[in-house]
């Protein structure tokens, strides 16, 4: 279970303030989702449900709304997964630091393990054992209560929003922040910028499969740079 120091921790503060600064941004994204739950002709609460059970937000979307448009649940499903095998590579990047932590936490971790989480936590894998767990489980939880909160707050303010407003501009602009924050080198902003085009050119290919080809493109020039770079 996690550890009830944590957030008291002084890595447990630090990541519990530097995953509000992300918290923000996410927001319309949330709101987004409880829409897509509306317009989908679901039951609000089974929409719902999908928050604690799959805790991503983009794979969430994208089964809501693909059920709403009358897909079949397999069909629905697999985009839902293809668009969430990022994730895989997260947990890839984390491995190593994973190893050294307990069983307990190797086991919850990857729960955690969305977008933002992992944007805040890769670049702190050289931290004592014990900062980094402390670090990662304040960023995590900050990040699931928010989410579990404003996704059911976004089912009672999304069918109020006007017309007119159109907040799904919140999604893409929610992923480029967090490619920004991630991009520290020229190599990375290659890969960036190559994933970006194969992704925009495979971008009609079925159960967004094309997304999934993106990432594993991005991936492989991503070492092939890493390896002439050495």
């Amino acid at each position: 279970m996690p550890e009830a120091s944590s957030l008291k921790s002084h890595y447990g503060r630090r990541g519990f303030f530097d995953a509000l600064v992300l918290v923000i941004p996410a927001i319309p994204f949330a709101l987004v989702f409880g829409l897509a739950v509306r317009e989908s002709g679901l039951a609000i609460w089974l929409g719902w449900s999908s928050s604690p059970i799959m805790f991503s937000g983009a794979a969430q979307i994208t089964l809501i709304t693909l059920l709403g448009e009358g897909a079949s649940v397999a069909a629905a499903a697999t985009a839902a997964l293809v668009v969430g095998a990022r994730h895989l590579f997260y947990s890839f990047s984390m491995a190593p630091v994973m190893q050294r932590q307990p069983v307990w936490f190797r086991w919850l971790a990857p729960y955690m393990l969305v977008d933002q989480v992992f944007a805040l936590c890769v670049g702190k894998q050289n931290l004592p054992t014990a900062d980094f767990r402390h670090y990662y489980l304040a960023a995590g939880i900050t990040f699931w209560m928010f989410w579990m909160t404003f996704t059911a707050v976004g089912l009672f303010v999304g069918p109020v929003i006007p017309a007119g407003l159109d907040i799904t501009f919140a999604t893409p602009v929610l992923f480029m922040g967090l490619l920004v924050t991630a991009i520290d080198s020229w190599q990375k902003a290659v890969v960036a910028v190559f994933a970006m085009l194969v992704t925009f050119i495979l971008a009609d290919m079925p159960s967004r499969s094309g997304l999934l080809i993106a990432v594993l493109a991005g991936l492989i020039l991503g070492l092939v740079l890493e390896r002439l770079r050495k």
